[in-house]
């Protein structure tokens, strides 16, 4: 994926862009990049390289500038993935898997390269567990925030054991600093492709929420952007340093490889992609490590220095930062209990940290939705509680206490295909793709348009004003406004009130 090597170019302006037929060539600090005019006008720039490829020495090596070039870069087609098999089957969002070294690139998705006013720029960072996702997918494409007059741009980054397992001899979150390194791309670049570097508002679901929260918690990205929207966010816990050590011992004893840089650092894609899910299966030897993302971002007390929900809870990490926070209503309902032989409902929810009443309570409030599907849906609605709304919820609060700018949404509309709002149902709505490709599979041949008209405009506002439109107050206590995203949206007071007293203690 590297280029040609040349002397770096002069810095350009956004008028140094030149266009050929449907070619637009913008000169960035690397190199001058060849995009496409779109039948809309707009333009996409697509797998642009933000750091050099991570091969060899720099497999697990912090990001490193590419090399810079002076012919045109290809810009016309998706760059490699960090994702290495395709995974269609499992999957709600299509997440293409493009082979190559260069997986350090980014997309960029503008209305001009040169507007008569600068334009504000929302960075889109993928979801995925921290092992999967794709920033080529049909979901993230900018079409309807280009017409709405944003700038899009959608980051690739490491994964699995390259992007965050704790490994001797590199160093911690590589992940992470992939993500600093392209939000330093975009305050550097993004003026050439018609974007506000000043303007900048990051974005993020599952996964890619999750990442949403760490940049919040992380010094050295506080300056790269003014707003955040975190959709589904999802973060180890606990994430202190002794539990990437344990996950790193845990992967030693399970493959019989030391946790090195040395020692991984010339396997093939599908050897460390082995490895790496014997490191996920279930065992006892798992005890005491997080049940769900046990490769992700984790405290290191160097570039993350606190566990990140603890620092947004504390008050300590993002506080001035305008924040639009959600989740589905059943993110992960549709997920299975362990089966007629597995602990009975009360003992798994012990195991997820709730006491003798917090079960009690639960039971009450769940049970009669549950119907024939029982223990399955009991242990679904648990799952999402704990990994995406109890956490939120508690971030939500602890911002309101100190009057912190944040706004809560719940989408509640139930795809016609299972009766659910489930995880990444909510997607194409507020990118306003409803016509892009696997929608129809999640959302049935008729979404509402509305809905997603609503949702679209609310996060343009956010984009562009640091605030969603006064059709949705900010979050407060004790009324906890909260967006309810429904066929008819509408604003409930503390509508997830029984979701705080059974989780929150």
């Amino acid at each position: 994926m590297s280029a040609p090597t040349s002397p770096r170019p002069p810095a350009a302006t956004p008028a140094s862009a030149s266009r050929s037929a449907d070619a637009v060539v913008v000169a960035t600090g690397s190199g001058p990049v060849r995009g496409e005019r779109r039948a809309d006008d707009s333009i996409r720039f697509l797998g642009v390289p933000y750091a050099r490829p991570p091969v060899g020495d720099l497999r697990f090596a912090a990001p490193v500038p590419p090399e810079p070039w002076t012919e045109p870069f290809d810009a016309t087609a998706y760059g490699p993935t960090a994702q290495r098999r395709p995974f269609a089957d499992v999957t709600t969002i299509p997440e293409p898997s493009v082979p190559g070294a260069g997986v350090l690139n980014l997309n960029v998705f503008t209305p001009s390269t040169e507007p008569a006013t600068p334009l504000p720029v929302l960075v889109w960072i993928h979801g995925g567990g921290y092992v999967a996702g794709s920033a080529a997918s049909p979901w993230y494409d900018g079409a309807a925030f280009n017409r709405d007059g944003v700038v899009l741009v959608s980051v690739g980054y490491r994964l699995g054991i390259e992007g965050f397992l704790h490994l001797d001899g590199a160093p911690d979150n590589r992940g992470v600093r992939d993500w600093i390194a392209a939000l330093e791309w975009v305050r550097d670049n993004i003026a050439r492709f018609g974007g506000d570097p000043s303007q900048v508002t990051i974005a993020g679901q599952s996964a890619g929420g999750g990442a949403v929260q760490t940049l919040l918690a992380v010094p050295a990205a506080r300056t790269l952007f003014r707003a955040a929207i975190s959709v589904s966010g999802a973060v180890m816990r606990p994430d202190g340093p002794e539990v990437a050590r344990a996950v790193s011992r845990l992967f030693t004893s399970r493959t019989g490889v030391p946790a090195t840089a040395a020692a991984l650092r010339d396997l093939s894609d599908d050897e460390l992609l082995d490895l790496q899910g014997r490191l996920g299966e279930s065992g006892p030897d798992r005890a005491g490590l997080p049940p769900l993302l046990s490769l992700a971002p984790f405290a290191d007390g160097e570039l993350i220095p606190a566990p990140v929900l603890g620092a947004l809870t504390s008050g300590g990490a993002g506080t001035d930062v305008p924040l639009m926070l959600g989740f589905t209503a059943h993110e992960f309902n549709a997920f299975p209990a362990p089966g007629p032989e597995g602990p009975p409902v009360p003992v798994m929810l012990g195991a997820l940290g709730l006491d003798a009443a917090g079960v009690e309570r639960f039971v009450a409030a769940y049970a009669d939705g549950a119907g024939d599907e029982g223990q399955d849906r009991l242990f679904g609605q648990a799952l999402t509680d704990t990994t995406f709304r109890a956490p939120s919820l508690a971030v939500a609060d602890a911002r309101a206490e100190r009057e912190r700018p944040t706004w809560l949404y719940e989408f509640r509309w139930a795809s016609p295909v299972n009766g659910m709002a489930f995880h990444c149902l909510d997607l194409p709505f507020a990118f306003d793709l409803l016509d892009a490709e696997g929608v129809t599979a999640a959302a049935g041949e008729a979404p509402p348009r509305a809905l997603a008209d609503a949702m679209h405009r609310a996060w343009v506002a956010f984009v562009r004003d640091r605030d969603p439109g006064e059709q949705w107050p900010r979050y407060a206590v004790p009324d906890r406004a909260t967006m309810v995203w429904d066929a008819e949206a509408r604003v409930e007071s503390d509508p997830l009130r029984q979701v705080r007293e059974i989780w929150q203690r």
